[in-house]
């Protein structure tokens, strides 16, 4: 008894761990190099050819059925090739360069149209340069200084009173301050010959940082490939049938009228009443009883 009840407790544990176990992970899919669609006979055909390398799993080959153009596909036919070919792949290298304009016409100037490239695991073609990925990025700020000046002639001047003559004086938006006044006279005037100076800062980019994606296909030949072969043959899909109509509900009788009871008739219930009989069988009971016992007394007597 003890045995058969240990072997009961490790199934329930065989099964506890079995529900609690996380579900194996699904292979990952594969997408088919090339499709074709053709007939063979009067029989639709679609062949889908998948390269994969040696260490991918071909279960992520789709091989269930599918519909296409009003046909059922199922699978007929799945081959395998071993052979040496070209494996190829999309890639994209980013180049910067420094440049001393952000002009693009300018940058467009320093970046090559394409480039070749080899990759560190031997993949190896010509990349494109992608215009839209060009990014043009400032390096630094300085400033510059330079000397600004500018004359003005203040004729019919009085006297050789400096007060006669502006301190300041506006050129080009900028502001000069008086730096020197020569005078001349014709003999009842005075001319001011005026000179201004300053100097105005600005703020420009020591640099810019170019940078640019080259985008293609890269190669590498004579590496192992599998090739897998699916073939599909289609089948025409049954015609759906219109859903049958529903039958009409019948129409609910109405209840019937029943007799009015007598309230001085009683149901027959086809049960008989169990109290006259238990009497009936308890006095029975009794008459063989006393029956008996005049039988033994009569014995006794006789005997006597």
């Amino acid at each position: 008894m003890m045995k058969k009840r240990i072997a009961v407790l490790l199934c329930a544990a065989a099964l506890a761990v079995s529900a609690a176990a996380p579900p194996a992970l699904a292979a990952e899919q594969h997408y088919p190099n090339s499709v074709e669609t053709y007939m063979e006979g009067d029989s639709p055909r679609i062949r889908k050819v998948y390269q994969l390398s040696l260490t991918d799993d071909p279960a992520g080959i789709p091989t269930g059925d599918f519909e296409r153009d009003g046909l059922r596909y199922h699978l007929l036919d799945l081959t395998r090739r071993d052979e040496v070919g070209v494996d190829t792949r999309s890639h994209t290298e980013t180049v910067t360069i420094d440049s001393r304009t952000g002009e693009l016409p300018e940058v467009l100037k320093l970046l090559d149209g394409q480039r070749e490239v080899t990759t560190e695991d031997g993949y190896a073609g010509t990349l494109i340069l992608d215009h839209t990925s060009i990014h043009i990025q400032v390096k630094g700020y300085a400033t510059k200084t330079r000397n600004l000046s500018a004359a003005r002639s203040y004729p019919n001047l009085s006297d050789a009173d400096l007060s006669l003559v502006p301190k300041t004086v506006t050129e080009n938006g900028r502001t000069l301050t008086l730096a020197d006044v020569q005078w001349s006279s014709d003999g009842a005037h005075y001319t001011a010959s005026a000179t201004y100076t300053g100097t105005a800062s600005s703020r420009y980019a020591t640099g810019y940082t170019v940078t640019a994606n080259y985008t293609g296909q890269v190669a590498k030949a004579g590496c192992d490939v599998v090739t897998y072969t699916a073939v599909f043959g289609g089948t025409e899909l049954p015609a759906e049938e219109p859903p049958a109509p529903e039958p009409e509900p019948e129409p609910t009788p109405e209840p019937e009228q029943l007799p009015a009871e007598d309230s001085n008739h009683t149901e027959d219930t086809g049960c008989t009443n169990p109290l006259p009989l238990l009497a009936f069988a308890g006095g029975g009971a009794a008459l063989i009883g006393a029956a008996l016992w005049l039988a033994r007394k009569t014995r006794g007597g006789i005997s006597a």
